[in-house]
């Protein structure tokens, strides 16, 4: 979930700038994480290995001195020239504490890794392995020591490192005792530029990054004849830096007992590893609070009995006598029956147009010779999630999945992502956004909200996340790839968001994202009068605010495909095939599958239910009823459930914001109730 990249050369290397071109590559992975940076450099005549990291972005610590100190140093002759560097969106293992930036330092080994490893608990049960770090990179540096020490080659020990490991896992890494370089694989998230002659190498974690760089660097000045290629899906290679002989090797063709005779080259001296910690601000509020240990804090009970779950009251609220939507539903209305127009004026959303359209209409797109062909906008939700295993397993696609981390996605979805992509081999590109600035816009929107409530507004709180539409485009323009397919589910459908800006419903649209233009145009008066009313909003957050709102209504899409319109949706059969083929990770304070990798839904939810009786939920169960997926008593059965405060959610969202639980929950309870 993070940039990794590395440059390796020979002493054959032209004069190419090799500082200019670590900067570049620095820069140019940023974009795949902000919260902190590091680099290690590979020094055989001083024998010394070099690490420099800390809680900064890339593009702040390649401007500080030792940076440069070190660069210059290692510059001036290029011989035995090795760097690896890692920007990092942080997952396992606070930013705040070195040890879990990278590069990571372990048993003679230094790496740095793009990935989540998800079953590092287990790996340490079932191996001598020590664990010193909170990070889970740790685990992979151990295991590959470990099979070294028990007598692999080195190909061997790292092949059956990455064969131990559930979820992703792109590294490059080298040893202090060993004359060789690594790169490995097992979902394609690493690309190589190189020349023909191996004199130059130069890893990164996306194919673009390298084609940008060879663009700013004017590459092919020195080597005309280089190319950019992927280290596929559980593959990887070795660089001899004695003699720069590269090889190649498949993790499942290793797949043997130890080798008898090592033939590895083991340096007399051992390098000195040396760790040298570059303070910086802090780039932003610590998320990594596990739910674990929220649950297990002192303050959990009483904080959680905050949280209002007025049952009794809501209950009483007349409902529908066909779905469960109740009176505070925006513009609801009840005929004779006691039928809601939301019900009498429903249009199927769940049938499918016939799977072969589906089949003739990507075949065009198709790639023969297996490159990708397919981009997933991929959140880790449980949708998305079944497409992607849908596109790769049944379309037989080539996809490459597209993440958009705008500070809210939680740990739980990015291991799921992990997993996913890990299994089935397939690359994600990840856009960091600015963490911290997203973060900054959430809390003083919430904040100036909290001085005056207004239902209408709630939606500013997810404005940043919309940008996943643009980056879409971004993503499809720099690999080339048109076809995206989307796994939006249109019995999602939640007009009443807008509905509490005095927007009636539009019973015909055909995407739940669409809106009319008349709609549109009152969508944009009512929340300029919000603003007018509460100035408060008017903060440094109102450009991300209207950019989200031209990205998801205005800005165009092509090649734009949902995969539920030509696939009939089953819940069951979704939650069974991800959690069964894929361990697919569930929510510790929901039984729900739906929404758990999102941050922001717990709280909103909170709001609209305890004020209104209702909340999202209640939408999406009312749509299964209309459907004839369920009953109207088994939806009761589901909202009373799903309905509940989900305080560890809560909780860990108000920590990330910097915002007083109690407050927040003491204000958002005295809101006058509409039941």
């Amino acid at each position: 979930m993070c940039g990794i990249f590395g440059i390796v050369t020979t002493s054959k290397t032209s004069t190419f700038n090799l500082h200019k071109a670590l900067n570049e590559l620095a820069s140019l992975s940023e974009s795949r994480g902000k919260e902190s940076s590091g680099f290690a450099f590979r020094d055989l005549n001083g024998k010394i290995i070099k690490v420099l990291k800390g809680p900064l972005t890339a593009t702040n610590l390649i401007k500080t001195q030792v940076y440069k100190k070190t660069v210059l140093e290692q510059t001036i002759s290029k011989r035995d020239f090795c760097a690896i560097g890692h920007s990092r969106l942080v997952t396992n293992g606070t930013q705040l504490n070195d040890d879990n930036n990278q590069p990571v330092i372990k048993d003679g080994v230094v790496a740095v890794h793009n990935g989540i490893i998800v079953n590092e608990n287990e790996i340490y049960s079932k191996y001598p392995l020590k664990k010193d770090y909170e990070i889970d990179t740790e685990v992979l540096l151990s295991l590959t020591r470990n099979f070294l020490e028990t007598g692999y080659c080195l190909s061997d020990a790292v092949s059956c490192s990455v064969r131990e490991i559930s979820g992703t896992v792109s590294s490059l890494m080298f040893f202090n005792d060993l004359n060789y370089f690594v790169a490995v694989s097992n979902n394609g998230s690493l690309y190589i530029l190189k020349d023909r002659n191996n004199e130059i190498f130069i890893f990164a974690s996306e194919k673009y990054i390298l084609e940008k760089l060879a663009d700013q660097t004017k590459f092919n000045k020195f080597y005309p004849d280089y190319s950019i290629t992927q280290i596929k899906s559980n593959t990887g290679c070795i660089i001899n830096l004695e003699n720069s002989s590269f090889s190649k090797f498949n993790i499942f063709n290793n797949e043997k007992p130890p080798c008898p005779n090592k033939t590895e080259e083991i340096l007399v001296r051992k390098l000195k590893i040396e760790q040298i910690n570059i303070k910086g601000q802090d780039i932003q509020r610590d998320s990594l609070v596990d739910f674990k240990e929220i649950r297990l804090n002192p303050k959990a009970v009483y904080e959680a009995k905050l949280l209002e779950y007025n049952i009794d009251a809501t209950s009483k609220l007349r409902r529908c006598t066909k779905c469960v939507l109740p009176e505070t539903f925006p513009f609801i209305d009840f005929d004779e029956n006691g039928v809601c127009n939301y019900c009498r004026n429903y249009i199927l959303k769940n049938q499918p147009k016939p799977l072969e359209e589906l089949y003739s209409l990507v075949e065009p797109y198709r790639n023969s010779n297996g490159s990708p062909d397919c981009i997933i906008p991929f959140s880790g939700g449980r949708d998305s999630s079944y497409t992607l295993h849908y596109v790769k397993n049944v379309l037989h696609l080539n996809p490459i999945t597209f993440t958009y981390d705008w500070g809210m996605v939680t740990d739980l979805a990015r291991r799921n992502i992990a997993r996913m992509c890990g299994k089935l081999g397939v690359e994600n590109i990840i856009v960091s956004a600015n963490i911290k600035w997203k973060r900054d816009n959430i809390r003083k929107n919430i904040s100036a909200w909290l001085k005056k409530p207004s239902l209408g507004m709630i939606p500013l709180f997810m404005a940043g996340d919309k940008y996943f539409f643009y980056y879409t485009n971004i993503v499809k323009r720099n690999t080339n790839i048109d076809l995206n397919i989307w796994g939006i589910n249109n019995l999602e459908n939640t007009d009443f968001k807008v509905g509490f800006n005095g927007i009636p419903p539009q019973f015909t649209k055909k995407h739940i994202y669409a809106l009319s233009l008349g709609n549109q145009i009152r969508l944009f008066s009512a929340i300029g009068k919000n603003l007018l009313s509460n100035p408060s909003l008017i903060n440094s957050s109102v450009f991300d605010t209207l950019g989200s709102f031209v990205v998801r209504y205005i800005s165009p899409k092509k090649d734009y495909y949902h995969m539920f319109d030509y696939l009939k949706w089953d819940e069951k059969v979704i939650s069974d095939t991800l959690i069964n083929e894929y361990d697919w990770e569930t929510a510790s304070d929901t039984k729900s599958t739906w929404r758990i990798g999102d941050g922001t839904a717990g709280f909103y939810n909170y709001i609209y239910y305890t004020v209104c009786g209702f909340s999202e939920n209640d939408t999406f169960r009312s749509n299964q009823i209309r459907e004839g997926m369920i009953t109207r008593n088994e939806a009761l059965e589901f909202i009373k459930e799903e309905n509940f405060p989900r305080y560890e959610t809560i909780k860990w969202y108000l920590n990330i914001l910097g915002l007083d639980f109690r407050n927040t929950i003491n204000i958002i309870n005295k809101i006058p109730k509409k039941y």
